[in-house]
């Protein structure tokens, strides 16, 4: 299992050369801040790819359009043709770029450590910021449960428990066909959304697992012309079907929640709409990201605070309902709607600024410092360098 010591010093054998991280993470000897624990958009000098920058900031427009499209579709069939449209693949593409990100996740402790300061904890802060202003600013009077995620923060709840899982799914032989059979099992489970949103979680898990099975030459093949060219006419006909399905199709099947029983669906065609619904994800989302811009734009560096944009935008789009600024958008028809589309884009644009990050890292990305454990070998190494230090 172990080479021999050597005797006396004599008849070392050589160290194998040190080989350069891959992808940005971290070596085992390398130290690990909470920088380096994080992924670098996949370059690997260390720096940021643009492209999945542009990517996950274009996506974040989408949510927040579909959002704000929502109190206004319901008169409306062309703004819900596009929300069906959008509906369909702009979550799986924030998925499956969240699970592509999520291929170095193990139990190591700084790893483990992020888990808990980038996820669990802003998800007990947000869970109770918007329960709290759906009490006072909505006048709900629910009562506040850490174990039912509201409105957006069900990602953060579903994101916690894939990473997690992540090196289950390194394991098994066939992740992709496996995550497909738990979300059709979700799909005919009723209640299952009732805790944790479960059924999102289980229903969005094969997005999450593709994107663990991805390679950086999966999205460069996407991104040739050829690609950019046929996902025009597939564009055209999603928003066809996505016409035709306005008056025939339960909308609810586009969140991917709730169980087929509970739509009031016959048990079958829970299955048969998660097949469905994640081939048409797929498709939709490359053909989003083969129109993805590679090179540096003015939005790219919006792309490292999508999770800022994507949190506190909720707080934006409910007070304008509360407030019942929807209602007079609605009254206007076509132009109350284009105006609404247009300043969502430019309010979760703004959210997802360096200096919005600056005010609300506290509750995003929290050190916590007081609440680990100091990692030995990083303390074996300090002393080390200090012992260095007082001897030179």
């Amino acid at each position: 299992m172990f080479d021999a010591a050597p005797s006396h010093g004599r008849n070392r054998r050589p160290l194998p050369p040190a080989q350069p991280p891959v992808d940005a993470v971290p070596g085992p000897r390398t130290p690990t801040s909470t920088q380096e624990a994080r992924p670098r958009a996949g370059r690997p000098d260390g720096r940021r790819d643009a492209f999945f920058d542009n990517a996950k900031y274009l996506a974040i427009v989408l949510v927040a359009l579909g959002h704000s499209w929502s109190p206004l579709k319901s008169d409306n069939r062309v703004l819900e043709t596009l929300y069906n449209v959008v509906y369909t693949f702009h979550m799986p593409a924030f998925i499956v770029i969240s699970g592509y990100f999520s291929r170095s996740f193990d139990m190591r402790p700084d790893r483990l450590k992020r888990l808990i300061t980038g996820i669990a904890v802003p998800y007990l802060l947000f869970q109770t910021a918007y329960s709290l202003f759906r009490r006072y600013a909505g006048q709900a009077p629910d009562p506040i449960s850490l174990a039912t995620p509201y409105y957006l923060t069900w990602f953060l709840c579903a994101l916690f428990v894939w990473r997690l899982t992540t090196p289950v799914w390194k394991l098994v032989r066939w992740p992709l066909p496996l995550a497909l059979g738990l979300a059709m099992a979700g799909s005919v489970t009723p209640g299952i959304d009732e805790n944790l949103d479960f059924g999102r979680v289980l229903q969005f898990l094969p997005c999450f697992v593709l994107g663990l099975l991805l390679k950086p030459e999966h999205f460069a093949l996407i991104r040739r012309r050829r690609v950019r060219i046929l996902s025009v006419p597939v564009f055209a006909a999603a928003l066809a079907v996505g016409w035709w399905t306005v008056p025939r199709v339960d909308g609810t099947w586009f969140y991917r929640q709730d169980s087929a029983q509970d739509i009031g669906a016959p048990w079958w065609t829970g299955p048969l709409m998660t097949l469905a619904m994640f081939g048409c994800a797929l498709l939709l989302t490359a053909c989003f990201l083969a129109w993805v811009p590679s090179r540096r734009t003015w939005f790219t560096a919006l792309g490292a605070g999508t999770l800022y944009g994507y949190l506190l935008h909720g707080f934006v789009v409910k007070s304008c309902l509360y407030a019942g600024w929807f209602d007079v958008a609605e009254r206007h028809g076509a132009a109350g709607a284009l105006v609404v589309t247009v300043l969502a884009a430019a309010a979760v644009t703004l959210l997802c600024t360096k200096p919005v990050q600056r005010v609300f890292r506290f509750a995003m990305e929290p050190k916590m410092e007081w609440a680990f454990k100091q990692d030995a070998a990083a303390l074996a190494r300090e002393r080390h360098k200090q012992r260095e230090t007082v001897s030179v």
